[in-house]
């Protein structure tokens, strides 16, 4: 194995540089790089214990906290491949992401405790070992017989855990964490990825944030998805800088830290910076101290980005995905110079646009994104089809519908799989969102498919509207009116007050139609 390319390795290595620097600021606690290894090395340890092995599956469900870093560098230092778990997930969607991940042991957070109990993981062989992390240092009350992560740990203090290429990372193409797509429709997916991608997910990182030793990273996207744990969390130990962690988003507290820790660097969904402008300006503190603000995760617009630039969050962009990790940047400026674009590629990547024969498409043409390099997955966990249909001749097909401008920048046009077919036409919901999106008191829209006798499919335009403000059905006709074809105007129409999303902010439609299936009206004029 080549080290540098571990990120334990990383961290062993500033333990011995800067014994003292403070890797990680959680919760008042300001904790060094010294202390993380050596609580790296003793979960090493017991995970070694427990009969963990190079390979073996270990998956975390737990908010955003020191010990989520410190099982995912055990990880990385014995070879087992951390599965990091969304804790917002139904008690289904769990069930069936542990049953297709079989991880060896399962760590998870005290208040998740009757949910894992309601599992029943261990009714077929393999069993699995399950451990809890307690929310304080009292007896834990419950009718689970877990392990205690944090006291059985503890027990190996001063330990080291015994390595050797055979028992041990020996190759940086070895599966380093299966990380699950938060796909909007279907099954979610475990994109296998492997210790060379997550070291060139950090040097593109630290291109794009322009990372410095000095840095103080302030994280509060969750750690269990590619924006937290790979963009964020992983480059900045790679750089031997300085992670605040926040359990959760809280708009007026990200202000306060920002101020308190003098925060350089932050990454948000736009979900995020609407939450933080809606906070008083008296209320926001000095952001003097930030150097890069990144948006990412979901759609944004050309006002999104203005507003935030006057709030003093001039942000750049990345677009990516969990198959990826950031595949695509733009710089503050480029943002606003060029309206809508996600940007170029990064540097450690090829990225181009190809048609379905696997062309390159000419400039302005609509085509898929792919990608080739070692920021690409290896597959998907025990599932040969997908991956056969998602990597093709070498490259990965992202799914992502976009067409590039001369000077190479992308300009997303939608996914393949949310384009719908209306009388014949293709119809991009992105494309309809756009223009419904400019409508006076819109807050947000989501356009969606449903099906229809006549045309096959029809869009129906899903609206959250500003507080004090209205919007009429035939409104959004004259919205469209001029502006796209008239075969893409929605012919349907739903008000909510918010929208089902992932964990980064993206719109679950599937969720969206079944849910307001009963709410729909009919726009006449159309």
């Amino acid at each position: 194995m080549i080290k540098s390319m571990n990120i334990a390795w990383w961290v062993q290595r500033w333990s011995e540089l800067h014994p003292e620097k403070i890797a990680i600021v959680y919760e008042g606690d300001r904790i060094s790089y010294s202390t993380v290894h050596r609580q790296a090395e003793r979960t090493s340890c017991w995970l070694q214990s427990l009969g963990i092995e190079k390979g073996d599956r270990v998956a975390a469900m737990m908010t955003n906290c020191p010990e989520f870093l410190v099982l995912y560098l055990a990880c990385s230092s014995l070879g087992a491949i951390f599965i990091p778990i969304n804790f917002r997930l139904a008690v289904p969607e769990l069930a069936y992401t542990l049953r297709n991940a079989r991880p060896r042991l399962f760590v998870f957070c005290e208040r998740y405790s009757d949910k894992v109990e309601g599992l029943a993981l261990n009714a077929a062989l393999p069993l699995m070992l399950e451990a809890v992390l307690p929310e304080t240092d009292e007896p834990r009350k419950g009718k689970g017989r877990f392990l205690d992560f944090r006291k059985d740990s503890s027990l190996f203090e001063g330990q080291v855990p015994f390595l050797t290429p055979s028992v041990g990372p020996a190759d940086p193409e070895e599966p380093h964490v299966i990380m699950y797509t938060s796909g909007t429709t279907g099954q979610p997916k475990g994109a296998v990825l492997s210790h060379r991608k997550t070291f060139f997910n950090c040097l593109n990182a630290d291109i794009f944030f322009k990372l410095h030793f000095d840095d103080v990273m302030l994280v509060t996207l969750p750690l269990f998805h590619s924006g937290g744990l790979f963009i964020q969390a992983s480059p900045i130990l790679y750089k031997g800088a300085t992670l605040v962690i926040h359990p959760k988003f809280d708009a007026k507290r990200t202000f306060q830290d920002i101020q308190h820790h003098r925060v350089t660097k932050f990454l948000g969904v736009p979900t995020v910076y609407r939450a933080l402008l809606q906070v008083p300006s008296e209320e926001r503190g000095d952001l003097s101290s930030l150097k890069v603000s990144a948006i990412g995760g979901e759609k944004t617009t050309v006002a999104l980005l203005r507003e935030c630039s006057r709030a003093g969050f001039p942000l750049r962009q990345i677009m990516g995905q969990t198959e990826t990790s950031i595949l695509l940047w733009a710089s503050e400026e480029d943002s606003l110079r060029k309206p809508g674009t996600v940007g170029r590629p990064v540097f450690h990547a090829e990225v181009e646009v190809v048609d379905g024969s696997g062309k390159r498409v000419a400039p302005g043409e609509v085509g898929e994104i792919v990608v080739r390099g070692s920021i690409m997955m290896k597959e998907y966990w025990q599932d040969p089809v997908r991956t056969e249909e998602t990597i093709r001749n070498g490259w990965l097909h992202t799914g992502d519908l976009a067409r590039k401008d001369e000077e190479g920048f992308f300009y997303l046009v939608d996914r393949a799989k949310d384009m719908y077919i209306s009388g014949g036409e293709n119809v991009y919901p992105a494309e309809v969102e756009r223009v419904l999106r400019k409508l006076p008191g819109v807050e947000d829209v989501a356009v969606a498919a449903v099906e229809d006798e006549l045309w096959g499919e029809v869009g129906v335009a899903y609206f959250i509207v500003k507080p004090g403000k209205t919007l009429e059905p035939l409104d959004v006709e004259d919205a469209c009116r001029g502006k796209i074809a008239r075969y893409k105007w929605p012919k349907k129409i739903v008000f909510c007050d918010q929208f089902p999303r992932t964990a980064l902010g993206k719109v679950r439609k599937g969720e969206l139609v079944k849910h307001f299936k009963d709410r729909v009206q009919e726009i006449s004029g159309t």
